[in-house]
């Protein structure tokens, strides 16, 4: 399966597998890529957030103008800040945003339950090493890219890169198919796998 890539700089479309690392700087504005990422080609996706509620990403849906009813968001923060939260079709929770089986298990829920084309965006794996550690983070990215590849999906995973040091920042890089780089004046750089 092939899904379209509304991306400036960056292939036209990509085949179902295919995980993009978004490298930002922390300050970049990502909202309008993530958004024209899950909005384009899409059947149904997946909101993974480490960064924000999941009331916070609805309301970036809904500015962005992205069909909420094509998604479903897992809020990995609500429950550890001790927030109201209903378990709902639409969101999804984990226990703390360090709780890495969760996420996976919870990414691979959504890839059983749902056909056609699939998108999945991670916010933000900065938050996850901070919340986890860089080991666990990395291992748990492998997980979700594996399912993207057996579910023919694909993903786009946030990283402010200068919050990292460059072993970091490499040692993601070499688990993804592509990566889109966001520099601080708003241009979009793109290398993807031939």
């Amino acid at each position: 399966m092939e899904y379209t890539l509304a991306i400036d700089n960056a292939p036209e479309t990509v085949p179902g597998g295919t995980g993009i690392l978004l490298l930002h700087p922390s300050t970049g504005e990502t909202d309008r890529l993530d958004t024209d990422f899950l909005a384009t080609d899409t059947d149904s996706m997946l909101v993974i957030s480490t960064r924000t509620t999941a009331r916070e990403v609805k309301q970036k849906l809904e500015y962005y103008e992205v069909d909420e009813s094509k998604a479903t968001i897992l809020d990995t923060l609500s429950v550890e800040r001790g927030y109201t939260r209903r378990q709902s079709e639409s969101v999804r929770y984990v226990s703390a945003p360090d709780d890495l089986s969760g996420i996976v298990s919870e990414a691979e829920t959504f890839l059983q339950e749902h056909d056609g084309k699939l998108r999945v965006t991670f916010d933000s794996l900065t938050e996850l090493i901070y919340y986890a550690d860089e080991d666990g983070a990395l291992s748990a990215v492998e997980d979700i890219l594996d399912l993207l590849d057996e579910y023919d999906a694909v993903g786009m995973f946030h990283l402010a890169d200068e919050v990292h040091d460059e072993e970091t920042v490499a040692a993601f890089r070499e688990l993804f198919d592509g990566v889109i780089e966001l520099s601080e004046d708003g241009t979009i750089t793109s290398t993807f796998e031939a």
